[in-house]
């Protein structure tokens, strides 16, 4: 978002998606109750503990509702800098302590697991992201990742369906 500080506090909906959309991260079935889940492997299953580990590294981070899909990863993360007084403008290069710094670190992280595992992987270049301006939306968000992999079965791949508020 144009003029935004992405190191500022506030909730993030961020979607990052693996490279042509490759299904790298297993393919969406469903069990014994109708329930659709990622059937796993272990790329995703690293995507999924290093989503999780995000604020053993970045501590003023929380980690709330996410989801791992066959080709994308879902979440919402808060960066929560509550005494945050300056205001710094989104740049272009070396950037620490907001949004992009933690998408390149999880992105990394995930990649470099797979190199040392010679398991085929790449992300795509950069991420999407949504500021969270109210609890509708976050409300809305939230029910859009919970149903994530219920649509994925009923629609497809979802990207052309991606949550816009």
């Amino acid at each position: 978002m144009e003029g935004w500080d992405y190191g500022s506090h506030a909730l993030y909906f961020v979607t990052i998606c693996t490279k042509d959309r490759t299904p790298y991260f297993g393919v969406i079935e469903k069990d014994k109750q109708d329930t659709a889940f990622l059937n796993t492997n272990p790329i995703a299953d690293i995507a999924h503990i290093n989503w999780l580990t995000i604020p053993q590294f970045h501590p003023y981070i929380e980690v709330e509702q996410f989801v791992i899909m066959p080709d994308h990863v879902h979440g919402i993360l808060f960066i929560n800098k509550p005494d945050k007084v300056t205001w710094e403008l989104n740049k272009a290069g070396g950037q620490s302590k907001n949004l992009a710094s933690v998408v390149r670190g999880y992105k990394s992280s995930v990649k470099q697991y797979a190199m040392l595992n010679n398991i085929e992987f790449s992300w795509q270049p950069g991420y999407y992201d949504r500021v969270i301006r109210n609890e509708k939306e976050l409300a809305n968000i939230q029910q859009y990742i919970f149903d994530n992999p219920d649509n994925w079965l009923a629609k497809g791949n979802d990207f052309e369906n991606l949550y816009k508020p």
